[in-house]
């Protein structure tokens, strides 16, 4: 299975999972799956749908935010952030590399008034140098 990084105790990111990946996923802890890839990405590449089967089979909550490499959006930030706020547990949240994920998360949570500076540091801790989005995540946040 793919390497999972905890951001906080809410949501972990990791990069692409496959179905059979799904049944860890579930025993690992995690209730929500979020597919921040889109479709078709990359040859070979798992189908969001074959996932989604699998963790609606197992009593997970699958919600599909696929991010392009064009960038963010609102509606994808505010999606995301109703994911966060509505998960009844763990959430894992996969893209090719888990980068898109992280920066999601932490669009999401800045846009609900959580501190960048912290989201940057939480984010670090699990690997990902959002220092790029600091700028983004002040905005949002109403920090800048």
């Amino acid at each position: 299975m793919a390497s999972i990084r905890r951001i906080n105790d809410q949501i972990s990111v990791a990069p692409q999972i496959d179905p059979a990946d799904v049944t860890e996923v579930a025993r690992a802890g995690f209730t929500t799956i979020v597919n921040n890839r889109p479709d078709e990405e990359e040859a070979g590449q798992p189908g969001g749908d074959s996932i989604r089967a699998v963790a609606e089979t197992l009593g997970l909550a699958y919600h599909a935010i696929p991010i392009s490499h064009a960038g963010f959006s609102a509606p994808q930030v505010e999606a995301m952030r109703n994911v966060l706020a509505g998960a009844q547990g763990p959430i894992l949240a996969y893209c090719r590399s888990g980068t898109r994920s992280a920066n999601l998360w932490a669009l999401a949570e800045a846009s609900r008034g959580e501190h960048p500076a912290g989201l940057i540091e939480a984010a670090a801790g699990a690997g990902y140098d959002l220092n790029g989005l600091r700028p983004v995540l002040d905005q949002l946040s109403g920090k800048a």
